[in-house]
């Protein structure tokens, strides 16, 4: 008979390396977990993108959306569950359906980008995001911007001018899908915003999936194949990714300020790349990577100006005013 002692000891010691593991990430400092929260967000969307690009030559990206909210709700309703059902009490009803309307149309604008554009290119450009949101800030909710901050949102564009390259090479019908959806994303980045100032964070992820899966259900009906056994693991991770990287950036922006985390999320690109190579052969040419490091250099300029600026106002009105007499 096999003695069970070794096999006690062995679980013993995985249990206690997995909570000293703990202790020890518990302890470092806010920045440190911060970047790691990304990271790891990061690299779950870049798995994400890739088995969506892979799941729509088998079937339609808008069965693969759909599919995508569906194992993405599922993934999350333990956390919905532990962080308590009251979370989900809201009067922002109409505010939650436009976020869902506007992640809707990124989404399928997204995915079909991914469908047709190489795997890099759709990664790249999707960074633009971020600088529209930052646009719609300052119409929309009324942020002030200087010339800097203008400046640093034009080398953005011209970023995305070095991968499209307009005059030099066709811009494809899905490359300007892909545009439009980076404008949907920047519209659901400040409904999130607004939100933020009352709703908790598990009723925004939350309502995004609950009123996203239903919806997402309609067009998929008519275009409906029912994929092959094959290819439910793959949907499945694809699921647990979605939902795995909206938890990292979630908890990687409540853990350190987000200039500090933001460069983090551009660990996407390499690692794209190197899927692309890999798993579909794409190789990513030099303008590529250097739009790539255009947008990102000028979106982390932007996040640390923002950033410099409200802790500069927060100090001048924590300051006491000096009394005359």
């Amino acid at each position: 008979m096999t003695d069970p002692a070794p096999a006690s000891e062995s679980r013993a010691r995985a249990f206690f390396s997995v909570s000293s593991s703990r202790r020890a990430f518990r302890g470092l400092p806010g920045p440190a977990k911060g970047a790691l929260w990304m990271s790891l967000a990061a690299c779950s969307f870049a798995v994400m993108s890739a088995l969506v690009r892979y799941l729509s030559q088998e079937i339609s990206p808008l069965e693969v959306a759909f599919f995508r909210n569906l194992f993405g709700l599922a993934f999350l309703m333990p956390m919905l569950i532990q962080a308590g059902w009251a979370n989900l009490r809201t009067n922002n009803f109409k505010r939650y359906s436009l976020r869902a309307v506007l992640g809707l149309t990124s989404m399928y604008t997204w995915f079909v980008g991914l469908a047709y554009l190489p795997l890099a290119d759709a990664t790249t450009l999707s960074f633009i995001a971020p600088i529209i949101a930052s646009i719609f800030a300052v119409v929309f909710l009324g942020e002030r911007a200087g010339w800097r901050r203008w400046s640093a949102i034009m080398v953005a564009f011209g970023g995305a001018l070095l991968i499209l390259r307009p005059g030099f090479q066709e811009i494809s019908p899905a490359a300007l899908l892909l545009l439009l959806g980076t404008i949907a994303t920047a519209g659901s980045v400040i409904t999130v915003k607004v939100l933020s100032r009352t709703e908790p964070a598990s009723a925004i992820v939350g309502y995004m999936g609950i009123y996203m899966t239903p919806i997402s259900l309609i067009p998929a009906l008519f275009v409906w194949t029912t994929p092959p056994w094959e290819l439910w693991p793959w949907i499945i991770v694809m699921g647990a990714a979605a939902t795995l990287g909206q938890w990292g950036m979630t908890q990687a922006y409540a853990a350190a300020d987000a200039t500090v985390v933001l460069p983090f999320d551009y660990v996407r690109l390499p690692m794209v790349a190197v899927i692309a190579y890999v798993v579909f052969a794409e190789t990513p040419d030099a303008m590529t990577y250097l739009g790539g490091l255009v947008i990102a250099a000028a979106t982390i300029y932007i996040a640390r100006r923002e950033s410099r600026l409200a802790r500069s106002r927060k100090v001048t009105a924590e300051t006491p005013k000096s009394e005359n007499g």
